[in-house]
Formats: structure tokens, sequence, C-alpha cells
């Protein structure tokens, strides 16, 4: 999983979101130096198709997934054999660890994450794909780390499903991530902390950025471990007190075409957080042709596609 490591290859043209209820892809094309989203298409999936979870199988018939997957990328124009691929959040654990001095070799960092991960890792550090990315630098020169570990024969999965379409899946990212770098991509991020509010389905995942390093990241990944609103508190808390957290600048939500109006969970949550919440729109990432209808159904599955495949634009 490559999360918020950016690789120094060009990115792929086309992005595919597995997501529990579809499967979504996009094109990306530039045309007069502006990136263009130039083709779109969606295919909903059965109940039950996929399991988005953290220890277990999620996909019990990998197949009818990679078929979803074959009839998008049919839409898309052209061959496409290589792709950039959005997971749902839930199949990670995402982690900040904070190192006194990071070592220069990389294998000798990885070992060290495996070690300092291994006793709160929900299964054995030996069956994991591990993304180790930079995070903030502290005054006393210590640095955090995004850690996100994924059990592999989890995330395999998801690969073969691709594989199956005709696919190479040559970046893997998580969804919030990916509208993470769409907000980056638009040029909304502010110099100071920022938050996005980022709803799939039943799950919920808030993460805090200072300007563009992320320095909290929280995510439910089922209802019953508590509400929006819940937490929205257990958030600002920590933000205040652990975090010296001074106020968000701007505040992004993200897939709410799901939960009914988005308009009123987005009135509900700026009265909760005392700061103005914006719906986040992929358009500011990249523009849409004129055949691409600007839904909110549409955003929500644009999202994260358009920010997996703006990777360029990240801020260095």
């Amino acid at each position: 999983m490559s999360m918020l490591d950016w690789l120094t290859t060009p990115p792929p043209d086309v992005a595919v979101e597995i997501h529990r209820t579809h499967v979504a892809a996009a094109r990306l094309e530039r045309r007069g130096g502006r990136p263009v989203i130039a083709a779109h298409a969606v295919e909903n999936l059965p109940s039950g198709a996929v399991t988005p979870t953290l220890a277990a199988s999620n996909m019990p018939d990998v197949g009818a997934v990679g078929q979803a997957i074959a009839r998008v990328l049919g839409q898309m124009g052209g061959r496409t054999h290589r792709i950039a691929l959005v997971v749902p959040d839930s199949v990670a654990k995402v982690s900040l660890l904070r190192l006194e001095k990071v070592p220069a070799r990389e294998a000798d960092l990885r070992e060290i994450v495996r070690w300092q991960i291994r006793k709160s890792a929900p299964f054995p550090v030996e069956q994991a794909v591990l993304s180790i990315s930079p995070g903030a630098a502290a005054a006393d020169g210590s640095r955090d780390l995004v850690v996100a570990l994924a059990r592999e024969d989890v995330i395999r999965q998801y690969e073969q499903a691709c594989a199956m379409a005709g696919a190479h899946a040559g970046i893997v990212d998580l969804a919030s991530f990916a509208v993470l770098n769409s907000v980056i991509a638009g040029g909304g991020m502010p110099a100071s902390d920022w938050l996005l509010v980022h709803v799939a389905g039943t799950s919920i995942t808030l993460a805090v950025m200072r300007a563009e390093q992320l320095i909290f990241f929280r995510h439910r990944s089922d209802e019953s471990e508590g509400t929006l609103a819940d937490l929205m508190h257990q958030t600002a808390m920590y933000y205040e007190d652990r975090l010296s957290g001074a106020g968000f600048a701007r505040v992004w939500l993200a897939g709410t075409a799901g939960m009914g109006d988005g308009e009123v969970v987005r009135r509900d949550l700026e009265s909760r957080i005392g700061a103005r919440v914006e719906l986040a729109d992929p358009r500011t990432a990249a523009a849409l042709t004129d055949v691409i209808d600007p839904s909110p159904e549409l955003a929500d599955a644009l999202t994260p596609l358009v920010g997996v495949l703006r990777r360029d634009a990240r801020a260095a």
C-alpha cells in the first residue's frame, strides 16, 4: 500500500475503487495542461460481495468482483493494464508512531516499526502488508511516522479481483488518504490545521491534518463503536488537549450521499464543530467533461478516484 507515500514513477491514468456497495472507475486526461476526468463508470455490487474488515476475508467470490471491475474498465475507453486501486479504510489499521531517530536504511526502519507495533497489531505482523510514510517532525528532532497495517491475504484479494479484470494494481491506497489528496490537489489545503470527515456507509474516518502532515487518524468501522457525534466529541477533546489544537481553518465532509440529505448532515456537523464545513468536490482537483453530471452521488464516487490519480499535485 502506498498510502501517503508518493512514488517517483508516473501514476496510472485510470483508478478503480472497490467499495462495499459498488465498484467505480475513472480515467484522467490532460487537456490544455488541465487535468480532466474524461470517463467514469459505476457498477453496483450485490449485498455481501465485499465486506471490508481488518482480520478476515473480504470477498467470498473474488471472481464476481473481478467481473464488475472488468465492466467498469470496459467503459473507460482504450486498453487499461495498470491502474491505481482505492480500497476501504476498514481493511487497514492506521497508527501514528513517533521515533526519536529515523534510520537511514529502509530495511532498518521497517524492522524497528514492525517491532514497535508487534504487540498492538490485531494479527501477526509476519502476515501483514506494511506501509510507512513520514509524518510531522517535532522540535526535539523526533519524527512521527504514518504506519498502515493490513493483512497480506486481504490486500491480495483486492489485487486479484483487478487481475481477473486484466488490470495490475500498481498503486494501492486507502479511501480516506485518496480523499485527503483530492483536497490537497484542489488547492484547498491551509497552512494550519484542517479536518476531513469521511463517511463510507456505516464506517466513518476522521483525519486531522496540520498543513500537509497527518497528526490524527480515527476510523470507526461499525455503528456499534459510536455515532458521528460521539466521534466528533472525542476527537475535539483529544485535539485540544493532546495536539495543542487552536481550531480548524477548514473542514471537509465527504461521502454523505448515502446518509440522505448531505446538506442537513453538513449543517449539523457545522453546529457541533463551530466551524464552516464544506462538502468535498472532486471538481476542485480535476474538471469534468460535459457528459458527466456532477450529482452528490457522483461527487462521492469521484473524490477518492481523483485524489489517487492526482498524486502529481501533492505539495513537496
